[in-house]
């Protein structure tokens, strides 16, 4: 618009930050009177005007003023002020499009290899299945707006959705059901490709005993109120049957200080929930338990109960949700559940259901709040997860595409939970993605169902051991622990290895140790370097590689808190 060049004589432009925002900055005009430093949000020569935020429909823009500004000049008289406002607003009002660059993940991770592309996103269309679930939770209970992210879910390359139905928001009159909010939802999910994994739950109050709609709500519990979830799961079934494949009961039952929801009670509420869902749809998966943390002595008895009842065979999966501040550091205790479980069903899954890391911190903002995160942390702590998960042949759900807008009646949460991989706000606007969406992407994009995990992958100190053809073992370089993976395409057999650091919470900067690392029985016909938080594809340097035999050394290799891969390069899309 030529402002800056002095289109207006009396006008000049100041940049301010966007306080309260966190990101961008606003553009102030003054006239040209205005005194040096009159600009300043706290000076004492200035006065301030509300105009309306043209564009956006509500709320008003700040505008400072000098004292000395005549009456009326806040108004310009040259409808420029009018163009700003409005450029401003369409700037809020609109999400930020998906960014496609090369560049779309700028961290100050240096490497001195050369670059040679970036991974390219694969949306949902392109992948058959892969190992994870994105949460678009809280949609029963209106802490998000389905329309508003609808058009991110394709692209980030994750096909299922996990969601709960809602009882309460569907039945508000006692035996009249209003679909139209949760038919809007499934229906354009299944237009898309997508792949809903549905939650019964929460309770409904309409009906005495009818349990709460909150996070650590209690079950329904009275005769009546349980005789009106039978028939509204009933209905639930019947109407999605088409649609959904996956199921799950209730929420973390076990979560607070709910001393109503035992593991017996919550466990017979989960056989009868399955069974509904099975005569409706014989061929259904279900989830049971979605324990909010590990606790073994519930889960034992939740599982007892299941067992002695002969209904083990109702579940698929069993179900947890563990924060933990390190990503990599509830394997044992994860280990310890899958013992338990193994005592009454060798064949019933674990399934991570629900995981996810705030992109700042703060209290009363839900799990694992209480740290200094950053964009930068969470998208780490995101893709360690998702990559661990995949490791341990864990199904892995991230919570959430979307931040939830959490109130003082949503339960022990009662502020913004910043969770979600697109920022968000009081209204619930889609604003933009996080630097958590394009490090997901990055992960989505190379893990599809095309690679197969190399099982009893094992460390080794000594790199001169005599292993067999169809052993891999792997050094490396260093005491500190390591997080390594390896998987192999099951077409080509080349492989992939997954490196990061595991021993701490993931850090707010990029600092690297170079180390050797070994690995014996590989197959690369060209191995390549990825930085899976950007997504940048390296080669690695001749001089760097030391082939021997059945042994390949990559020498003064950069390893940090975040996921690298050593991948043979036809693996890769870019």
């Amino acid at each position: 618009m030529g402002l800056e060049n002095g289109e207006n004589p009396n006008i000049t432009t100041k940049l301010l930050p966007r306080r309260g925002l966190r990101t961008g900055k606003i553009l102030i005009l003054l006239p040209n009177c205005c005194p040096d430093g009159a600009w300043e949000w706290e000076n004492p020569n200035t006065t301030t005007k509300l105009l309306p935020r043209w564009g956006l429909g509500m709320g008003k823009i700040l505008i400072l003023l000098p004292n000395c500004c005549p009456a009326g000049a806040y108004e310009m008289k040259y409808f420029l002020i009018h163009i700003i406002i409005f450029l401003f607003g369409l700037n809020l009002c609109f999400a930020q499009k998906i960014d496609t660059s090369a560049n779309r993940v700028k961290t100050d991770f240096k490497i001195d290899f050369k670059r040679i592309g970036t991974l390219k996103p694969k949306s949902t269309n392109e992948i058959e299945t892969s190992n994870w679930i994105i949460g678009c939770e809280t949609l029963d209970r209106d802490l998000t707006d389905y329309e508003q992210y609808k058009t991110y879910l394709v692209p980030l390359g994750i096909k299922r959705l996990r969601m709960q139905a809602g009882w309460a928001k569907t039945e508000k009159v006692k035996g009249v059901y209003d679909w139209n909010w949760l038919d809007k939802i499934i229906n354009d999910a299944h237009s898309r490709g997508l792949e809903p994994w549905l939650e019964a739950g929460y309770g409904n109050p309409i009906y005495e005993g009818g349990g709460g709609i909150n996070l650590s709500a209690g079950v329904p519990s009275s005769a009546e109120a349980l005789k009106a979830w039978d028939k509204w799961v009933a209905a639930l079934a019947t109407r999605y049957k088409d649609k959904v494949k996956d199921w799950e009961v209730w929420n973390e039952p076990n979560f607070g200080d709910n001393e109503i929801n035992t593991p017996e009670k919550v466990a017979e509420l989960n056989i009868r929930t399955a069974e509904i869902i099975k005569k409706i749809q014989p061929n259904a998966k279900i989830s049971g338990l979605a324990m909010g943390h590990i606790d073994l002595k519930y889960a034992d008895k939740f599982f007892k109960v299941i067992h002695q009842k002969g209904k083990m065979n109702l579940f698929d999966n069993m179900t947890y949700h563990d924060y933990v501040y390190n990503p990599d550091a509830n394997y044992d205790r994860v280990a310890d559940l899958r013992r338990i479980l193994d005592k009454y069903s060798t064949t019933v899954k674990l399934r991570q259901g629900e995981n996810g890391s705030p992109s700042f911190g703060g209290a009363n903002r839900g799990a694992i709040g209480d740290y200094d995160w950053s964009e930068l942390s969470q998208a780490k702590w995101n893709i360690r997860r998702m990559l661990g998960d995949l490791g341990h042949d864990m199904e892995s759900s991230i919570l959430g595409i979307i931040e939830m807008n959490y109130g003082k009646t949503s339960g022990p949460i009662t502020r913004m939970n910043v969770k979600g991989i697109i920022e968000s706000d009081s209204s619930k606007r889609a604003i933009r993605p996080k630097m958590a969406y394009y490090a997901m992407q990055n992960v989505a994009s190379v893990f599809d169902d095309n690679l197969q995990r190399i099982k009893h992958l094992e460390d080794t100190h000594n790199t001169n051991i005599k292993i067999s053809n169809n052993e891999i073992r792997y050094n490396k370089g260093t005491d500190r622990s390591l997080a390594v993976y390896g998987y192999e395409h099951k077409n080509t057999k080349k492989q992939l290895f997954t490196i990061w650091n595991d021993e701490y919470i993931p850090t707010n900067t990029n600092i690297a140790k170079n180390l050797n690392f070994t690995i014996l029985n590989a197959n690369f016909d060209q191995p390549v370097y990825v930085d899976m938080l950007t997504g940048a594809i390296y080669e690695i340097p001749e001089n760097q590689i030391d082939k021997k035999e059945n042994k390949i050394t990559f020498k003064n290799f950069p390893v940090y808190d975040s996921p690298i891969l050593i991948s043979d390069k036809t693996i890769l899309k870019y």
